[in-house]
């Protein structure tokens, strides 16, 4: 049986630059509760996710080509994406109540992608079809078990500050508001502020990588970048990249680092440094990792549990979503998640 490990602090430190933001106590969160299947009760947050909403266009190869070269594919399909959709169907999955707030095309992928929404569970009240636009697409090569891609936004452009107002009360009504950096950042900018107008924490992936003014990040609960995204965020350059931990107590807030293979590193309440270890999975495709990991930390943050219990099941979940194809495809249930934490085992409902 697997040794499911928790975190392991691995380097203490203090800081007088902590945030005493409000928005940072989600342990003492009121979150909704309902009922399974089985009449048992259980603790059903409400998330609302702002976002984008891509087609992921999906070739996979034996080697990438060089510049100028060509060579021969093994397989094409297309799969729902984008990084706000994604994160809304594995918050989903994981059992909360989803809103989705975000923009498609008038075309076929967008009617696809919003019904695909709807068929999840996720509620489409606040995706609106913008005529005109096409629908942002998202290319991705997946080169033995990585990716590369390239993202044209399409209609995410059209998620403005006045498309996240018109949400206000799906925010406001949340027990966490969830966002990423695939949308217009003075769209981004906007949730947070509302958010921090009505006390609701904020979890933001902050992908693509890029810096971030001080005034956006003090309305953030959990950040939660990768090793490259931090170093980005900070205005930190490659060599000084390589010391993750030094980053880590360069940013004054609550930050949660996902690191591949190695699971993650977060500050605790007194700035301490832990490691959740990832566990070991065999791998089929990446892609939604990412943000299957930002979905389930939400998850477990609207359901008020500390910080620590958090990244254990959004570590776990992100290494069960690697082992089958496709950014939403690979996404587990909430009782895969719990068997794999009791057992070591991934078991399908």
């Amino acid at each position: 049986m697997m040794e499911i490990g928790r975190g392991v602090l691995i380097e203490p430190r203090l800081t007088d630059q902590r945030s005493t933001s409000p928005f940072r106590l989600w342990g003492l969160l009121y979150v909704r509760t309902g009922k399974d299947e089985e009449g048992q009760r259980v603790n059903r947050p409400k998330i609302t996710v702002i976002g984008s909403i891509n087609m992921d266009l999906v070739t996979e190869t034996s080697r990438v080509p060089d510049l100028g070269e060509t060579v021969l594919g093994t397989r094409f399909s297309t799969h729902p994406g984008g990084k706000g959709a994604n994160q809304a169907v594995a918050c989903a999955r994981l059992g909360a109540d989803v809103t989705m707030v975000g923009c498609v095309g008038d075309d076929p992928f967008g009617k696809e992608l919003r019904e695909n929404l709807r068929k999840q569970g996720v509620a489409v009240s606040h995706v609106d079809s913008v005529s005109g636009e096409a629908t942002g697409v998202a290319s991705i090569v997946v080169e033995q078990g990585d990716n590369s891609i390239i993202v044209v936004p399409g209609a995410n452009h059209a998620v403005t500050p006045e498309k996240v107002g018109q949400a206000e009360e799906a925010i406001r009504e949340a027990d966490v508001v969830l966002l990423q950096l695939e949308i217009p950042i003075d769209a981004v900018a906007e949730a947070v502020g509302i958010a921090r107008r009505h006390q609701v924490p904020v979890v933001l992936n902050p992908a693509p990588a890029m810096e971030l003014s001080r005034e956006l990040l003090d309305g953030v609960s959990i950040l939660t970048p990768n090793e490259y995204e931090l170093a980005v965020l900070l205005g930190q350059d490659k060599e000084q990249e390589a010391d993750f931990r030094r980053m880590l107590a360069v940013y004054p807030g609550q930050v949660v680092m996902t690191k591949g293979g190695e699971g993650a590193f977060y500050t605790g309440e007194e700035q301490q440094v832990f490691h959740q270890p990832g566990f070991p999975v065999e791998v089929v495709d990446t892609t939604g990792a990412g943000d299957t990991f930002n979905a389930a930390l939400a998850l477990k943050v609207g359901q008020g549990e500390g910080l620590a219990e958090a990244v254990r099941y959004a570590t776990a979940a992100s290494a069960l979503s690697v082992t089958r194809f496709g950014a939403q495809g690979g996404m587990p249930h909430a009782v895969q998640v719990e068997a794999f934490l009791r057992r070591g085992e991934w078991e399908c409902p």
